[in-house]
């Protein structure tokens, strides 16, 4: 299902509003990480620096295929070979990646959703031990020019609540200041994570040559631009 007050703005005003190099500077991904996952790939904003900086393949999902198809047009552009791209609901099916074979997994405005900690406890179970998971989002605060509806923008100590929830360690996690609209946190995958979803199968070929992309027919989906924005 889609997640509440999750439409898009147009894709040149989105990019405006994030320091993309920044945010993955402050969140150390780089070339000493191995496979990562994505839940969102909107335009690909995030996806393609993603990949262009880690060693292994970043697996990317939205249930968007108009935003997997520009993504996937993007990756094609940028020369994107270690990118695979899924049609998917998430909250419905998880990521339908074997456990444990993530160096990382990233939500990025994600977790106002209606089950926050099911796709934190998902992520949990795809991440190594000692893996982790990312989590930026709108700073509680009614000056961000975007964002969900307050009652629904969660505020840091929520967010570390519900990790804690999903059997996530909180214990090295503050929140990172990620100008100009945006807050980040990390959790950790300890020894003993409990997992409660259901296990899928990756499919490893996305190591072959350009962008591989599943579940999306065609790639044409209605255009963001029709729904409401609010992320």
């Amino acid at each position: 299902m889609r997640l509440r007050e999750s439409g898009m703005p147009e894709e040149a005003y989105w990019e405006t509003l994030l320091d993309v190099e920044l945010i993955l500077d402050r969140l150390a991904l780089d070339r000493r990480l191995g496979h990562v996952a994505e839940l969102g790939c909107g335009y690909g904003t995030f996806t393609i620096p993603v990949a262009r900086r880690i060693a292994g393949i970043l697996y990317s999902f939205d249930i968007d295929a108009f935003m997997i198809a520009r993504t996937q047009e993007r990756a094609l552009t940028a020369g994107m070979h270690n990118i695979h791209l899924e049609c998917r609901d998430v909250v419905a099916e998880g990521l339908g990646l074997d456990e444990a074979s993530m160096d990382v997994c990233l939500l990025f405005n994600i977790v106002h959703g209606e089950e926050p900690v099911r796709l934190l406890r998902e992520a949990a179970r795809v991440v190594k031990v000692g893996g982790s998971v990312h989590v930026i989002h709108w700073r509680y605060d009614l000056t961000t020019p975007r964002g969900p509806s307050m009652d629904i923008r969660p505020r840091p100590e929520q967010i570390i609540a519900w990790a804690e929830e999903a059997g996530l360690d909180s214990s090295k996690s503050s929140p990172v200041d990620m100008p100009p609209w945006h807050y980040g946190l990390t959790f950790l995958r300890p020894p003993s994570t409990d997992q409660q979803l259901t296990t899928l199968a990756p499919d490893n070929s996305a190591s072959s040559p350009g962008p591989r992309v599943r579940g999306c027919g065609s790639g044409r989906g209605t255009s963001p631009r029709s729904r409401r924005n609010a992320t």
